[in-house]
C-alpha cells in the first residue's frame, strides 16, 4: 500500500475510534447525568473550552510537538472525558470537559495540516494536481469518520438495552414527555429507568477502550512528517504571529458580510445542541427509556452522511439558496411538529422522523454554511473560518447552557427565532453579493468546506 494513504487511513480509523465513543457519550449527556444538569453543562464546558483552545493553541502546539505527537495527545484529552463519567459529578466532569475542549482544535488542526502535507508529498512524487489529491485524502477520512456516529450509538444502544430496569410509563408520565415537559416529574421518570451502574461502566469501559485503541493506533502506525515537511509547515505556522492571527478573527467582523453570518452559523451550534441535548432527554428517554437514544441518534447520523454527500453533489445544479430553503422550510416543519406532538411509546416510527428530517436540514447547515464562507472570504479564510468555529461553538454553548434552565417549548421558540432571523440576514448576504457581482453565477459555486465540515462537531 502507498505509504501517504496507509498514513491517512490510520488517521481516518483513529478518528473513527476516537469519536465512536465522544459521539456516543455526548448523546447520552442529558439523560445519563440529569441530576442538576450536569449532562448538558459538561456539554456546554466543552464547547466554551473549544473556543478558547481554537482562538490561541493549534499553531503553537503543532509547532512543538509535531502533527503526529499532536493527534495522540490530543486524543487523550478526549478519553479523559470518558473516564470522567465512571463517578460523574461536578468534581469530574467539568475538569475533564475543559480538558477535552482544550484538546479538540489541536486535534483537528494537526489532522487537517497532516492530509494536507501527505497530499501534496503524494501528489509532488507522482506528478499529479496537489488539491485534487488532497480533496480525495480528506474525502477518505470523512467517509471513515462520518460513520463514528453510528458505530458509538449503536454501542450505547445494545448494552443499554439490557437493562432490565425497564419501566412502563404511566399515561399520566407520559404528559410530562415532550415540548411542555414538566420537569420535576420528568426526572423522576428518567431517573426510575435509569440502567443499573454495572451496564453503565461496561458501556463506559467500552468507549475508554476504544479511545486507547485510537491512541495506539497513531502511535505505533502513523509516521512522523519528514523533516523537510515539517520545517516547510513550521514555517507557515509561524509566518503569521500569534497575536496577528488572534486579532484577524476579530478584525474580520469589520466585513459586512460575516457580521450578517452570525447568526446563521450560531443557529448551526443552537440546532445541534437541542437534539442532541432536548430531543433526547424530553422527547426519547421520557417516552421511550434511554435505550433508544442510540438507535434515535443512528438516524440522525445516517441520514447526515448520506444528505451531506448528496447535497455537496447536487449545489452545483440546484445552487445554494434552494438547498437553504429546503433546509429552512424542514427545520420550521420540525419545530412546530415538535411543539404539538406529544409523545407516545406506540408512535415508535414518529420518533425516528425528526431525526432524520433533522438530519437532512443540518446537512445543509453544515455544508452550504461551509461552502458560504469558502467562497466569500476567498482571500482570508484563515480568519473567516476561525470565525465559523467560534459562533458555532457560541451556538452550542449557549444551547447547552440554557439546557436545564427553560422548558423545551421555550427553547424550540427561540430556534424558530433565530432560524427566522439567520435566513433574514442571509438574504442580506445574497442581496450585497448580488449587487457587488451581477454576473455571478452562484449554482457554479458548489464549494462545501472540505476539512472544515465536520470540525465544530468535536
Amino acid at each position: 500500500m502507498e505509504r501517504n494513504l496507509k498514513n491517512v487511513l490510520v488517521i481516518s480509523f483513529g478518528f473513527l475510534l476516537l469519536f465512536t465513543a465522544y459521539g456516543g457519550l455526548q448523546s447520552l449527556q442529558s439523560s445519563l447525568n440529569s441530576e442538576e444538569g450536569l449532562g448538558v453543562a459538561s456539554l456546554s464546558v466543552v464547547y466554551a473550552a473549544l473556543i478558547l483552545s481554537s482562538m490561541f493553541l493549534p499553531p503553537i502546539i503543532i509547532k512543538k510537538l509535531g502533527c503526529k505527537w499532536t493527534i495522540a495527545i490530543s486524543m487523550c484529552c478526549y478519553i479523559t472525558f470518558s473516564l470522567g463519567n465512571f463517578y460523574a459529578s461536578w468534581y469530574t466532569l467539568i475538569p475533564t470537559s475543559v480538558i477535552l475542549g482544550l484538546g479538540g482544535a489541536p486535534l483537528w488542526s494537526a489532522k487537517c495540516t497532516y492530509l494536507t502535507i501527505a497530499g501534496t508529498s503524494y501528489a509532488e512524487k507522482a506528478g499529479k494536481n496537489a488539491k485534487d489529491i488532497i480533496n480525495q485524502y480528506f474525502g477518505i477520512f470523512f467517509l471513515v469518520f462520518q460513520s463514528s456516529g453510528i458505530w458509538g450509538n449503536l454501542i450505547s444502544s445494545l448494552i443499554l438495552g439490557q437493562s432490565s430496569n425497564k419501566v412502563d410509563v404511566s399515561e399520566e408520565d407520559l404528559e410530562c414527555c415532550g415540548a411542555y415537559n414538566c420537569l420535576t416529574d420528568t426526572t423522576n421518570t428518567t431517573e426510575s429507568a435509569k440502567p443499573s451502574n454495572s451496564l453503565i461502566y461496561t458501556l463506559l469501559g467500552v468507549y475508554t477502550a476504544s479511545g486507547v485503541l485510537a491512541v495506539l493506533l497513531v502511535i505505533i502506525f502513523l509516521d512522523q512528517i519528514k523533516s523537510d515537511q515539517a520545517e516547510t509547515e513550521k514555517e507557515k505556522l509561524e509566518a503569521p504571529s500569534f497575536w496577528s492571527t488572534f486579532l484577524a478573527t476579530f478584525r474580520h467582523l469589520k466585513d459586512k458580510r460575516q457580521c450578517l453570518l452570525i447568526p446563521l452559523t450560531m443557529y448551526s451550534g443552537f440546532e445541534q445542541g437541542f437534539l442532541s441535548g432536548d430531543y433526547t432527554k424530553v422527547y426519547v428517554t421520557c417516552a421511550l427509556g434511554i435505550q433508544y437514544v442510540g438507535y434515535v441518534m443512528i438516524c440522525f447520523a445516517a441520514v447526515n452522511s448520506l444528505c451531506s454527500l448528496l447535497f455537496g453533489k447536487i449545489s452545483q445544479f440546484t445552487g445554494r439558496k434552494l438547498l437553504f430553503a429546503l433546509a429552512t422550510v424542514t427545520n420550521i416543519a420540525c419545530i412546530i411538529a415538535l411543539l404539538l406532538w406529544r409523545p407516545h411509546p406506540k408512535q415508535l416510527a414518529v420518533f425516528f422522523v425528526f431525526p432524520a428530517l433533522w438530519g437532512l436540514a443540518d446537512a445543509v447547515w453544515q455544508t452550504q454554511t461551509n461552502g458560504l464562507y469558502g467562497i466569500l472570504f476567498e482571500k482570508h479564510k484563515e480568519a473567516a473560518f476561525a470565525n465559523y468555529r467560534l459562533w458555532e461553538s457560541l451556538g452550542f454553548v449557549i444551547a447547552f447552557g440554557y439546557s436545564t434552565k427553560l422548558q423545551a417549548y421555550i427553547k424550540l421558540y427561540i430556534l424558530l427565532a433565530v432560524l427566522v432571523l439567520s435566513m433574514v440576514t442571509y438574504g442580506a448576504v445574497e442581496y450585497l453579493e448580488a449587487k457587488s457581482s451581477p454576473g455571478t453565477p452562484t449554482a457554479t459555486k458548489k464549494e462545501n468546506g472540505g476539512p472544515h465540515s465536520q470540525e465544530t462537531h468535536m
